[in-house]
């Protein structure tokens, strides 16, 4: 699959919006690595002005001996860019001679967004229509446009879900609107370590002597690396047809394994607070509906869009059912192997050049 994909960023202009978050870092370290091939411009847009200047800083520096090639190209390639996909004006001036847009600006905790639902809807659903509306009012020449979207928008039972399900709807309808752009969407599940998740969260408990936090003992939850997130977003622009949402195959684990694996022999106690406003117990990335138009890309599933002008003919027959985070649970040794894996135990260091996600 690597070599596949290895090309598909190759001399195209690229914009993330919410470059500065745990995705769009990570996302444009790979592109100044060259991992996916080298792109002729990075545009990191984002109204953070103060997580711009520490990317800047972060990129100062040479750490490991891949950091030069890095360095290099971060001089010569990446621009920083204030801005707010609310904005349509700031919008459209980032969005000239830009070939692919990675959508990645979001608000995606579900607390928040259950108590300020507007402003989600402003992100999350305005943000989007002011990218499909800048390429088809502009006629901009846009090739590709991805859609950086939740298992929370399957079957959404919060106002995060919700609004994430109608950017959904709304980049796939944007292949009517903008014939020229073909629009796609990535979904997935819970990164491990991006800021804001359960393990950033358990290892402040942790340095803090406890105790961890569990919200229930039945929560299950897909574990989804920063890097396998940007290889799914890659393999969607290599394989993506225009409306179709592509889904990695990804292991899931009880919370409550991960916490005891991130415990191990120190003294410290758990401590179960209940269900969050908003919160599934189990995450579900293909509904039992989409199972019926969800097809295997090998180490993805792709669910293919409803609207009958977007749909094609497939010659190998669909999955057929619901894909959920609690079909197939990882032992708790699966579980801390994965976690060793990734370093993401307590004390690791971290030498991928993600290290920074977990501050």
């Amino acid at each position: 699959m690597r070599e596949s994909i290895a090309g598909v960023f190759q001399d195209k202009a690229v914009l993330i919006t919410g470059g500065t978050g745990s995705l769009g870092k990570t996302l444009t370290r790979r592109l100044l690595a060259g991992t996916y091939g080298l792109p002729r411009r990075i545009v990191v847009f984002s109204r953070d002005e103060a997580k711009q200047h520490f990317m800047r800083v972060a990129y100062s520096t040479v750490k490991y001996p891949t950091d030069e090639v890095i360095y290099d190209n971060f001089r010569r390639l990446l621009t920083f860019r204030i801005g707010d996909v609310r904005d349509y004006a700031s919008l459209c001036g980032a969005l000239h001679d830009v070939d692919i847009i990675i959508n990645a600006a979001a608000l995606k905790q579900v607390p928040s967004c259950e108590y300020f639902v507007h402003e989600a809807c402003l992100t999350n659903i305005t943000g989007a229509a002011n990218i499909v509306r800048a390429i088809e009012e502009n006629r901009l020449p846009v090739e590709t446009v991805v859609g950086v979207t939740t298992d929370k928008a399957c079957l959404p039972v919060n106002a995060m879900g919700m609004t994430k399900a109608l950017q959904e709807r709304m980049f796939i309808s944007g292949n009517i609107s903008c014939p020229g752009t073909r629009f796609i969407c990535t979904r997935y599940g819970n990164v491990l370590a991006s800021r804001g998740s359960v393990i950033p969260l358990f290892h402040e408990q942790l340095a803090a002597g406890g105790p961890v936090t569990i919200t229930t003992p039945e929560m299950t939850r897909f574990l989804l690396p920063l890097s396998h997130a940007v290889t799914t977003i890659a393999t969607a622009l290599k394989l993506g047809y225009a409306g179709e949402t592509f889904i990695p195959k990804i292991p899931a684990a009880r919370i409550t394994d991960v916490a005891r694996a991130l415990i191990g022999e120190r003294p410290v106690e758990t401590k179960v607070i209940g269900i969050r406003p908003g919160e599934k117990i189990h995450e579900l990335m293909i509904s039992p509906e989409e199972g019926f138009r969800a097809y295997d890309r090998g180490d993805f599933y792709a669910v293919a869009p409803m609207l009958p002008e977007l749909q094609r003919w497939e010659s190998a027959p669909p999955r057929g059912g619901a894909y959920g985070s609690n079909d197939s649970v990882m032992t708790y040794e699966e579980t801390e192997a994965l976690l060793r894996q990734y370093k993401l135990m307590p004390g690791d260091e971290r030498t991928d050049g993600d290290e920074e996600v977990l501050s």
